[in-house]
């Protein structure tokens, strides 16, 4: 009988939820304090969905990149914080829920970072747009 608890099993696990969802602890604030969402899509993914339950209650991420088009939907559980990265996107191609991304309503700010847009949230439920940049 080979251990299913193998390290080699966790690895993938961690990487699922890391760099698939996106889905980290912030080394700044650990215990899911402050969350980080940061997915890296590729490797001929077009979907991913993942959620894990903290001491302060379930984090989740979920995405899908179809036709240049990328959403992203999360949780934030409450008394939290996060930041959220969103890949290959300029600000001006990101809505938050249909709308322009703007501070209020959980977004405390925002910026461009490279090929990224950031944007800092409070708790509660997001739904990201953006468009694909080459």
């Amino acid at each position: 009988m080979n251990s299913f608890n193998h390290y080699a099993y966790g690895a993938i696990g961690d990487w699922m939820y890391e760099v698939t969802a996106g889905i980290a602890i912030d080394p700044a604030k650990p215990g899911y304090k402050h969350i980080l969402i940061q997915p890296q899509p590729g490797g001929g993914f077009t979907s991913v969905k993942a959620s894990h339950e903290t001491m302060y209650g379930k984090v989740g991420s979920s995405w899908m990149l179809k036709d240049g088009k990328f959403d992203l939907s999360i949780e934030i559980p409450a008394n939290t914080t996060a930041t959220v990265r969103i890949p290959k996107t300029k600000l001006a191609g990101v809505s938050e829920n249909g709308r322009a991304i703007a501070a209020g309503n959980g977004i405390t700010s925002f910026r461009q970072d490279g090929d990224y847009v950031v944007v800092e949230i409070g708790s509660g439920q997001y739904r990201f747009s953006s468009v694909e940049t080459k």
